[in-house]
């Protein structure tokens, strides 16, 4: 392997990113509930209207109040078995390994990171979890007989650009308030914004995506493949100057996403080579 000339920092977001759908419906609502996802979703939206809530809030709120319903207590292994039967988009099992072993060859250093609304312990059960150097998601609390008792942590769309500062400065730890307030100079902070590329597929996304690209980074905008509308509502994003990139989430080899992060690669590691030349 080359000699390390830089960074990168691949941020996702999870559901409709990389895998389709939400990762609470496979499992938790379909099989656990007996519920569609239709029928969760209007609950935890008429919750969230009828109480002027946070969204997130609102859908952890449910998941206990409809498991309770049922007499069902759920702790933390529960809702990572539920991270084991997700839908995920083309390629992307084997998305990391093909994407870091090319930044390798051109002396990059790629770390993944997920940034979601959805639940870390969901995502920490899922089969691409090792590949991530950090998982910032929601999360739940948990009592003394280890039961699912209240929301721990949220993840919502400000938030988001919370935890890509904490990547830019490297102060990862989320309980650390002080590392990630303190002032350090842009050159000193190991993963520039502009070395960072950001994927997301809604609005959710958009504070995110308008803080990389502004800060010279990149953002793809993925959309379902053969989704009524959807390629559409993505495309949206690239009119409003948040994206640069609107593609299919087909993260196979060869396909629009590969290429285009393997031109982000080159792009990158060309720059910092000519940093380097000019001392």
């Amino acid at each position: 392997m080359k000699n390390i000339i830089a960074e990168i920092a691949i941020c996702y977001d999870f559901d409709g990113t990389l895998i389709k759908g939400n990762m609470q419906e496979p499992t938790f609502i379909k099989e656990k509930l007996g519920l569609t996802p239709n029928e969760f979703w209007s609950i935890a939206d008429k919750q969230t209207l009828e109480q002027s809530a946070d969204s997130t809030l609102s859908y952890m709120k449910c998941m206990l109040d409809e498991a309770k319903s049922r007499k069902l207590a759920f702790k933390r292994d529960d809702f990572v078995a539920c991270g084991e039967n997700m839908l995920f988009f083309k390629g992307v099992t084997t998305w990391f390994e093909r994407i870091n072993e090319y930044a390798a060859q051109k002396g990059i250093k790629v770390s993944h990171y997920i940034i979601s609304s959805g639940l870390q312990e969901m995502v920490e059960g899922t089969k691409i979890a090792k590949y991530f150097t950090k998982i910032y998601a929601s999360s739940f609390m948990y009592d003394e007989y280890g039961r699912a008792v209240w929301p721990d942590r949220i993840v919502n769309y400000t938030d988001k650009t919370q935890y890509l500062a904490r990547i830019n400065k490297g102060c990862l730890d989320p309980m650390d308030i002080k590392g990630v307030n303190k002032a350090m100079p842009k050159e000193k902070r190991p993963v520039p914004y502009s070395q960072m590329i950001y994927f997301g597929d809604g609005e959710t996304d958009v504070p995110s995506m308008s803080m990389i690209k502004n800060h010279g980074g990149y953002c793809f905008a993925v959309y379902t493949p053969n989704k009524k509308g959807a390629k559409e509502k993505a495309s949206c994003f690239l009119t409003d100057g948040r994206v640069d990139f609107v593609v299919p989430a087909d993260y196979s080899a060869g396909k629009r996403i590969e290429k285009s992060v393997k031109g982000i690669i080159d792009k990158i590691a060309a720059d910092k080579k000519l940093e380097i030349l000019k001392g």
